[in-house]
């Protein structure tokens, strides 16, 4: 009984070992196909990344929110400050600040993740969040 074990054993490592070999053949294989496979427009397709991103540039794609209560008798976090800003950090922070009777609404300008006019406390935290 034990030689068959042992056998076994032997076979099992042995496949084991040609499956890792013909797996490291058919990866060295597959990395040189990889080149050979390459589109021949590759100039063109890099244009057209380049292209995509300058157009994207420009996009609001940071943004963070931050909820609170702006008020200790006003309770559901109902008031709230937004930062949007593109890949150089211009952009605006809005703020809408909720009290018991009316609503008031703010927005301020962002440029290089700073802002000119002061932040509160939340629209800082706001611009932060949104910040990479």
């Amino acid at each position: 009984m034990v030689p068959l074990v042992v056998l076994t054993l032997l076979v099992a490592l042995a496949a084991l070992g040609l499956s890792g070999a013909q797996w490291r053949e058919a990866r060295r294989r597959r990395g040189s196909d990889d080149l050979d496979s390459l589109p021949e427009d590759l100039l063109g397709l890099r244009q057209e990344v380049a292209a995509l991103r300058s157009e994207t540039r420009g996009a609001l794609r940071h943004l963070a929110i931050v909820r609170y209560d702006a008020f200790g008798d006003v309770g559901g976090h109902l008031s709230w400050s937004l930062a949007l800003a593109d890949e150089s950090g211009a952009g605006v922070v809005l703020t809408s600040i909720t009290g018991r009777s009316e609503v008031r609404s703010y927005a301020k300008s962002l440029t290089r993740w700073t802002c000119e006019t002061p932040l509160s406390p939340e629209e800082s935290e706001a611009v932060e969040g949104a910040r990479p």
